[in-house]
């Protein structure tokens, strides 16, 4: 399994997992989610299983402390330089649930989070990093 960061050509992978992982009320739609890619494709971890994207965890950086509804529908609330990063979505194709692949991918965010946080904060950043 591979892990990296989204571009904006993972855009109809992205949407094909989000359409398998929600039903279509609650599901992000190829809109919603361009959008999210457009602001903050760097906060998007992809687990590959050799070419096909088979889960995804995705949120944005925020100085506000609690998630709200507004956050799912306006990506640019993103702020690069925010304190606590959302969690949005942890989408796994059902053929690949039950394998603890959603929590590598929390572990690499985590550990990507605390890696930022702490370029940008030296000083004051004291998180426990897996």
């Amino acid at each position: 399994m591979n892990i990296r960061t989204a571009t904006i050509k993972d855009l109809e992978a992205v949407t094909s997992v989000e359409a398998e992982c929600f039903p279509p009320a609650e599901a992000a739609t190829r809109e919603e989610l361009a959008e999210r890619l457009k602001y903050y494709a760097d906060h998007f971890w992809l687990m590959f299983d050799g070419d096909k994207l088979i889960a995804f965890v995705d949120g944005f950086v925020t100085d506000e402390e609690t998630l709200t509804d507004e956050m799912f529908h306006d990506a640019s609330m993103h702020n690069p330089n925010g304190a606590w990063q959302m969690i949005f979505g942890v989408n796994t194709i059902p053929d690949y649930r039950k394998h603890g692949y959603a929590g590598e991918l929390i572990k690499s965010c985590i550990a990507e989070c605390g890696y930022r946080m702490k370029q940008r904060h030296p000083d004051s950043f004291s998180a426990v990093i897996p």
